[in-house]
């Protein structure tokens, strides 16, 4: 029996009896689609995380500070500081995989144009790094090396201004729409207007009492330039106002002087924070052991995925594991489908034999007979899933909380089925089909030829 004839004869009989054959298929269907729909959920809920986390900043940047926590080996432990300074940088540099490291000076002051101020978070920033740390402008230019007045604006801060005069409903500060609507433009043009910024935080208001600056000389005030606005991202970019570090530094050490301080007391405690970025993100667990190993403390979004990623596995498996149970049932039908075959061709599996056809021949066409069911149902399947998956991600995306912490509808996903996943399980199912087939093919090998051909 040559290749051809087997695939005749078993469309031939997979027609015979086409109501048997449909359920049968309509069982493999369920049982496909139930594990691959079951799984997508949790790929879907994997790949939410990452973009909701992608939201909050790179997965490659890992965040170092001076405070690392030491246990005990009793259960407890202590927290033990270290100093982040050049030396530390250097040594972070040093990693292998590390791309780039931006050390950062932070302090809060205030910033005031005409009859509106804020009081600004300062980050003092080296200018070389900002491209390796995905600074983007949506308006001017990002900081030059030479740059020392000059102030690289989050996307968030022009709208921190208010008027400390003002009683409106908002006591001072300016209503710039909800989140539903467009923002008008700030009442401050952070690259146009002129503005001071000072550590004096009474300067322009007026305090009750007398209060303000009782010791040491006034606060310089310190004219300053916006050059650029970042774009718009849910990360601490958005709040923050970046200067070139040598600048703050010195201006730093100038307040402490004029307060009657040597100038260095704050500086003394190394940067406030420093972000290593690695080149691959395969390697940023790897990268964050060697920094704690010297004593530092670390965080990364990494960590969060990682706790994250877990539960979607756990939850992947438990689904898994409901949908196997669909296609181990659809596996008896496909068996017994087979067995009743078997009996209702006991005469012609004799004719065969008593003609001289092998024993493989016959065993490979009850397999391929399985084997086909298996795989028409897997296929029927998988359009199936595709198709369940897209009323998922449409209807259903409330119930996951997809996207819901940052209200961004292009993060809702709910169920995702990457090609492979769709491969996988036509091949299962096809395999399925073939081992549920295996029994009855060795029942029919197994005949007597004689007996078969009496058989009414």
């Amino acid at each position: 029996m040559t290749k051809r004839d087997t695939i005749r004869i078993a469309f031939r009989n997979f027609m015979r009896r086409k109501t048997r054959s449909i359920l049968t298929i309509l069982g493999v269907l369920i049982g496909t689609s139930a594990i691959v729909v079951m799984l997508s959920l949790g790929l879907g809920m994997n790949e939410s995380f990452k973009r909701q986390l992608s939201k909050m900043g790179s997965l490659n940047v890992i965040e170092v500070n001076r405070w690392y926590w030491e246990e005990d080996g009793m259960g407890g432990g202590y927290s033990r500081e270290n100093v982040l300074d050049d030396n530390a940088v250097a040594k972070f540099e040093a990693i292998e995989g590390v791309e780039a490291v931006m050390p950062i000076f932070q302090t809060t002051l205030k910033l005031v144009s005409g009859k509106y101020m804020m009081y600004a978070n300062i980050t003092g920033i080296d200018p070389k790094i900002q491209e390796a740390f995905e600074f983007k402008v949506a308006e001017g230019r990002l900081l030059n090396e030479d740059d020392t007045t000059s102030l690289l604006f989050g996307s968030d801060t022009p709208y921190q201004f208010y008027n400390p005069r003002s009683r409106g409903r908002f006591g001072g500060y300016v209503d710039y729409g909800g989140i539903d609507g467009e923002r008008p433009a700030p009442e401050v043009d952070v690259l146009n207007d002129k503005m001071v910024m000072t550590f004096d935080f009474t300067y322009g208001e007026r305090i009750p009492g007398g209060g303000g600056q009782t010791s040491g000389r006034q606060p310089k005030l310190y004219k300053v330039k916006g050059v650029g606005i970042l774009e718009p991202s849910q990360d601490e970019k958005a709040y923050s106002i970046f200067v070139n570090k040598e600048y703050l530094r010195k201006i730093m050490k100038e307040n402490e002087r004029s307060q009657g301080g040597r100038g260095s007391s704050t500086l003394d405690q190394g940067y406030w924070q420093v972000k290593v970025k690695v080149r691959d993100m395969k390697d940023v667990e790897r990268v964050q052991e060697e920094i704690k190993s010297m004593g530092y403390g670390t965080y990364s979004l990494l960590d969060i995925l990682k706790s994250m990623q877990e539960t979607a596995a756990t939850m992947q498996t438990v689904l898994g594991g409901i949908g196997a149970i669909s296609l181990f049932v659809a596996a008896i039908g496909i068996t017994n489908t087979m067995v009743m075959s078997i009996y209702e061709r006991t005469r012609e599996i004799g004719v065969m034999k008593v003609l001289g056809c092998m024993l493989g021949d016959i065993r490979n066409l009850f397999l391929f007979e399985a084997a086909l069911i298996g795989f028409i149902g897997g296929l029927l399947g998988v359009g199936f899933s595709y198709g369940a998956s897209a009323l998922l991600n449409r209807y259903a995306g409330g119930l996951f909380g997809g996207g819901y912490y940052y209200g961004d509808p292009s993060d809702n996903i709910v169920s995702l089925i990457p090609p492979w996943l769709a491969l996988a399980a036509l091949v299962f199912a096809t395999l399925v089909g073939i081992i549920s087939g295996f029994m009855p093919a060795r029942r029919a090998m197994k005949l007597s030829a004689l007996e078969a051909i009496r058989t009414e």
